[in-house]
């Protein structure tokens, strides 16, 4: 009976009517009994025997490892063949990344629970009845999720790309309080460059999900997401739009990386890292140092990994002052060379190291704030504007006050923040946050009465 509704077994016939908690319950029971059946192969003694019955048994055991050899797994047993795996992956195209998975242990342990013989699932089981019922799976997730939908509303997140065909996809996502879930794919090639059909695709969307629920819409920065946001938000007057805040905090560092003096000075970080990398008998020399760490290389898109760059090389400031100075250096000829003196002379520049320092002060609150929210563990919408004010009020601070020199920064700050992520939704939630609130705001009577007016206006938006 148990077969019968977990549509388990050739010779029996699969029930077509039982649901589908039923039927995974019946899985689990017979996957139990399987496991049962394996494990009593155990003998258990008497334990009121006597001693000269224990000592009779001991002397069996001891006879049946001398005549025999240990049929307990050794260590090379236990692993089992490393090639038998990789034949399972690689031949196939698996992606590697395919043993991170968190299933990936499960169907081991499964199958070495089952024993030799177990026979796994059919090309066409797979790609129709096993496919379909993981679909059903899946939708009973995302289903789980809508209750928390009606709760406390949700945002949705337009992911736009492109593929190897030059497609432009957009992946739509929604974000509540139980979760983030991938809901719908979409070809928006024919209307990527049009703000008005952008409008139209986001609109279909939000009807076809619940535009009572939406709270909030998120987009990249590009002029035609950033007009179709703003249609949306003429559209649905209770919805906040808002763009990316990564993206946002990207263009941030993208612009301070393109002021001279700061190119300048990545250009001399990037010679010392194309140096060492690209001369093994100098960074061998570096990898015998203790507590040695590689030094990060900038990224072709990501403009924060030039300035982690730059508090890489600063971090290793006197190992490779270590490195020029001795005569593994200067006695190489490589050393010797263009090259290598040009290396050496900004190593040994303090000015150098004084920029680099102060570079690094200037980023470091921008590139904890994208850290924070570039994850997803925690919601980052609440920390947003207060990390903004927080970058900002550091570099004043930094500069002691002298609006001359920490304006040119704090421009670039204002103009991507008052342009794109200033936005009511930040400040109200910024408002609401208990360790934002009590620390600062009510501290500052008229931040506290303007954050209080953000708030109410974005609570009439929403019982529009």
């Amino acid at each position: 009976m148990k077969k019968h509704l977990a549509k388990i077994g050739r010779d029996i016939k699969k029930c077509s009517k039982v649901p589908y908690d039923v039927e995974k319950q019946m899985e689990g029971l017979l996957k139990e009994i399987q496991k049962s059946k394996t494990s009593k192969r155990k003998v258990s003694f008497n334990e009121e025997g006597t001693d000269e019955c224990e000592d009779a048994i001991d002397e069996a055991i001891a006879q049946e490892e001398q005549q025999t050899p240990s049929q307990l797994p050794t260590k090379e047993v236990v692993g089992g063949d490393p090639k038998k795996k990789a034949k399972t992956i690689i031949p196939p195209m698996i992606p590697f990344n395919a043993v991170m998975s968190p299933f990936f242990q499960d169907i081991l342990d499964g199958v070495a629970g089952y024993g030799p013989g177990y026979i796994g699932p059919s090309y066409d089981s797979l790609r129709v009845n096993l496919l379909a019922d993981l679909k059903r799976e899946c939708q009973m997730v995302v289903d789980s999720y809508r209750s928390a939908w009606k709760e406390t509303g949700y945002t949705l997140m337009a992911d736009g790309w492109t593929n190897q065909r030059q497609r432009t996809l957009i992946n739509f996502l929604v974000y509540c309080s139980k979760g983030l879930c991938f809901v719908k794919s979409v070809d928006a090639s024919s209307m990527v460059k049009n703000a008005s059909s952008l409008c139209d695709l986001f609109s279909e969307v939000i009807e076809w999900i619940g535009f009572d629920n939406v709270v909030h819409v998120v987009t990249d920065n590009a002029a035609n997401y950033v007009a179709a946001g703003r249609l949306i938000s003429k559209k649905f007057e209770n919805i906040h739009w808002s763009p990316c805040a990564a993206h946002c905090l990207n263009l941030i560092l993208k612009d301070i990386s393109s002021m001279p003096h700061i190119s300048s000075l990545a250009t001399h970080a990037s010679k010392i890292t194309v140096f060492v990398y690209n001369h093994t008998v100098f960074l061998s020399w570096l990898r015998q140092k203790d507590n040695w760490k590689e030094i990060v290389r900038p990224g072709p898109t990501r403009f924060a990994t030039v300035f982690l760059t730059l508090m890489s090389i600063f971090e290793r400031k006197s190992k490779l002052q270590q490195l020029v100075v001795d005569t593994h250096f200067t006695g190489h000829k490589l050393g010797r060379s263009a090259n290598g003196r040009a290396v050496s002379a900004i190593i040994l520049d303090n000015k150098f190291w004084d920029d680099c320092f102060t570079v690094c002060q200037i980023v470091s609150p921008l590139i904890k704030l994208l850290r924070f929210v570039d994850a997803d563990d925690k919601p980052s919408l609440g920390i947003v504007y207060e990390g903004m004010l927080r970058s900002e009020n550091g570099i004043k601070e930094m500069f002691k006050h002298r609006k001359s020199a920490y304006q040119p920064y704090t421009e670039i700050i204002n103009s991507r923040w008052d342009k794109h992520l200033k936005k009511n939704l930040h400040a109200a939630a910024y408002f609401l946050n208990p360790e934002c609130f009590f620390l600062k705001i009510i501290e500052n009577h008229l931040m506290s009465c303007e954050l209080y007016l953000i708030l109410l206006h974005c609570i009439a938006r929403l019982i529009i």
